[in-house]
């Protein structure tokens, strides 16, 4: 990708190499497979850079076009779907999402109890679209492994994903079925709260949400490489997935990596597509215009406004409200509005960073942010699973800010 002088956008370009000098050592001692990684300012890229491989076995190094798992990445695309409807008066935010899903109009709440015989008293609350879209609603992941309501989920299926053949309506049922962890909208947990959103986009547009986002962000953003399958030729740059093995090294893992190259049967939006650095950069130029990219507005910019405010019960931050456990960013200083996170105060935070800059990542170590402050967006692209293996996401912004000096 053709870069700008990065003395003309604000960067000291021999502090620059710092990042790929930082990054390159996950590589070299095998912790990493490879990675690719873009910074732009001001819509000009200043630095965009590649090492190691996408496929470690075939010898195949990662290049311009490779493709990536975003998994969670997926997330903010499916909440600017969302919004999209929204600005279309297909619901309210503060719609409840039995009107749309019937089965989550009668929702109880895990109190006590095991996993086979849990204890349940009915919600307080509705849940409402917008609690889908900042991880108020309740629900959960299956593979979180802290609570008994996540052990219910995986007795029933679900820890990564639905079972093979259960399509998203199904598992939205399924999912209406068993208890939250709270009342909706009053605590924060990571879960399945996307992939029922994706399923509100179906339900209100008419479409397929793969249909949807092809129509109405892929195609008018020219991401001509995003979807949820990989198929055909463009099976030759799909990066391979790794985890760490015992030795630390990165461990091919075929068994998850390769449910991306089949035709999906549920279509997750909390985590179901592929993309790739130019693609998805098309998406972060887009948020950090404001919603607009090249004449094709997507949203408007005071919804995006909104979007990127925190959200969460009484202003407080995930510290506060959000129950301890993984997800794809730290919680100290850390708030989440809708479909991002956003970083409310850097210096609780601990990490070099501003006021107001939103963004998230994916199960396979990929991140990205936008910074409206600083006016900078940065992509980071790999595939190592899980994401909470290193800390490259603070690290890279150590490593991004000290170089930026106008």
């Amino acid at each position: 990708m053709q870069t700008a002088d990065p003395a003309e956008l604000g960067f000291d370009a021999k502090r620059l190499t710092r990042i790929d000098d930082h990054l390159k050592k996950y590589v070299d001692d095998g912790r990493l497979p490879g990675w690719q990684i873009q910074v732009a300012r001001h819509g000009e890229v200043a630095h965009f850079s590649s090492y190691g491989k996408r496929d470690i076995e075939a010898d195949k190094p990662v290049e311009d076009d490779t493709i990536f798992r975003i998994y969670s990445m997926t997330k903010s695309i499916t909440t600017v779907a969302a919004m999209m409807l929204y600005e279309e008066g297909a619901y309210e935010l503060t719609t409840p999402v039995g009107e749309l899903i019937p089965a989550f109009n009668d929702m109880t709440v895990y109190t006590g109890g095991n996993a086979l015989k849990p204890q349940l008293r009915p919600a307080s609350t509705k849940m409402e679209i917008r609690h889908l879209m900042n991880h108020t609603s309740g629900l959960t992941y299956g593979f979180h492994r802290i609570h008994v309501q996540d052990e219910i989920y995986r007795n029933a299926g679900h820890e990564w994903g639905p079972p093979p053949g259960q399509d998203l309506a199904a598992a939205c049922d399924l999912w209406a079925s068993l208890p939250l962890r709270f009342d909706p909208g009053t605590q924060w947990n990571y879960g399945v709260s996307t992939d029922v959103l994706g399923r509100v986009v179906e339900v209100a547009s008419g479409q397929t949400l793969d249909a949807f986002m092809k129509e109405r962000i892929f195609d008018p953003l020219g991401m001509k490489d995003t979807g949820f399958q990989v198929t055909g030729d463009d099976l030759q740059r799909l990066a391979a997935l790794y985890t760490p093995g015992r030795d630390g090294t990165a461990s091919r893992l075929d068994a998850f990596g390769e449910s991306i190259t089949k035709e999906p049967t549920c279509l997750q939006g909390g985590g179901g597509l592929a993309s790739t650095t130019h693609d998805y950069s098309r998406f972060t130029e887009m948020l950090r215009r404001g919603g607009e990219l090249d004449g094709e507005r997507v949203l408007g910019n005071r919804t995006l406004d909104y979007m990127t405010q925190n959200s969460l019960p009484g202003d407080r931050d995930l510290e506060e409200v959000g129950i301890p456990l993984f997800a794809e960013t730290r919680f100290d200083g850390v708030g989440f509005g809708l479909g991002f996170s956003v970083v409310m105060d850097p210096v609780k935070y601990g990490t070099v960073s501003s006021p107001g800059e939103f963004g998230w990542g994916g199960a396979a170590s990929t991140a990205f942010w936008v910074d409206p402050l600083e006016d900078l967006t940065l992509i980071f692209m790999t595939q190592l699973l899980p994401s909470s293996t290193y800390p490259i996401r603070t690290e890279l912004k150590g490593l991004l800010y000290q170089a930026l000096v106008d």
